[in-house]
């Protein structure tokens, strides 16, 4: 599946792999080991893109202990351009545009080719926070500097079941010129589903076209894991957060947890008829989770081919 092609026709059912990139203090020659290792990982898995995050410091979000500590990481542009030049789908590159001054945002969108990138802005993660660039000002200068460029943006289910306005800011991030919507991981499939169901009904009613909605999953193969996802603002009902606490083994509960969710929102997205997408990550840095993680994009990949 060509990934702008389907973003463009909004349509869907296509699968995305998230990384982050290695933390700032790794050495080139580490960075460029993590990279093979990456591209290795992910050959088998037939995945429509790659997504790279962008890392900020969110403590002024939740001022709660971060279960891990916050770390820097590389630059996903650059680390894509050094170490995942190998790569043979497109990239959807995350940037959280309040770090980023707009002379050095601009010049990152003159360098991007539409037939190959895609990106993701983020705002701050609070309306304290001091940036250099508002979202508002990153949208216009995408539609300045480089209109093709295919733009996503981020949906919130937890704050959609907290302000029941979720949909309309997605509307409005649209207008701006939004062709996808990627949501952070996905652990209460009721959110997701009101959001989407509301997102999708309140287009017909402006004679809108949708556009595709990607989902994102992950596995928990730790309690610590488990609060970082709580921490990061994911809603875990609880539930989900017994059976994992108490679960013999965390992972293969999170990970049986996950393909459900995940094909019960297939399932629901295809009666709606709503487009979508399935995007797969690792929160965690252990090995085990990470092959966790690529376990499920090959059974969820499975999933949409059916």
């Amino acid at each position: 599946m060509n990934l702008q092609r389907a973003i463009a026709a909004r349509s869907g059912e296509f699968l995305l792999f998230a990384v982050t990139p290695p933390r700032l203090t790794t050495s080139p020659r580490e960075a460029a080991e993590i990279g093979r290792v990456t591209l290795e990982r992910l050959r088998p898995l037939t995945i429509d893109g790659l997504v790279l995050y962008d890392i900020d410091d969110e403590s002024d979000r939740n001022p709660g202990e971060r279960p891990f500590p916050f770390l820097p990481t590389m630059d996903p542009a650059d680390y894509l351009a050094r170490d995942l030049a190998r790569l043979e789908v497109p990239a959807i590159v995350y940037r959280a545009v309040g770090k980023y001054r707009e002379d050095r945002l601009r010049s990152w969108l003159e360098e991007q080719d539409p037939s190959q990138a895609l990106t993701v802005f983020v705002g701050s993660s609070s309306r304290e926070k001091a940036v250099l660039t508002s979202l508002a000002r990153a949208y216009e200068l995408r539609d300045e500097v480089q209109p093709e460029l295919p733009l996503g943006g981020v949906a919130i289910a937890e704050r959609h079941a907290r302000l029941g306005d979720e949909h309309l800011r997605l509307i409005a991030k649209q207008s701006a010129g939004c062709s996808f919507f990627v949501t952070q991981i996905v652990y209460d499939v009721n959110a997701a589903k009101n959001l989407i169901s509301d997102y999708h009904h309140e287009c017909a009613a402006r004679s809108l076209e949708p556009v595709p909605f990607v989902f994102s999953f992950s596995v928990c193969g730790s309690p610590k894991t488990l609060e970082f996802l709580q921490w990061l603002g994911v809603a875990v009902p609880r539930w989900i957060e017994n059976e994992l606490r108490h679960a013999d083994d965390t992972l293969d509960a999170s990970y049986e947890q996950a393909v459900a969710m995940a094909v019960d929102l297939i399932a629901f997205c295809r009666r709606l008829g709503a487009p979508f997408g399935i995007n797969v990550e690792s929160v965690s840095i252990r090995r085990v989770e990470i092959e966790a993680s690529v376990r499920l994009a090959t059974r969820l990949g499975a999933e949409l081919r059916r």
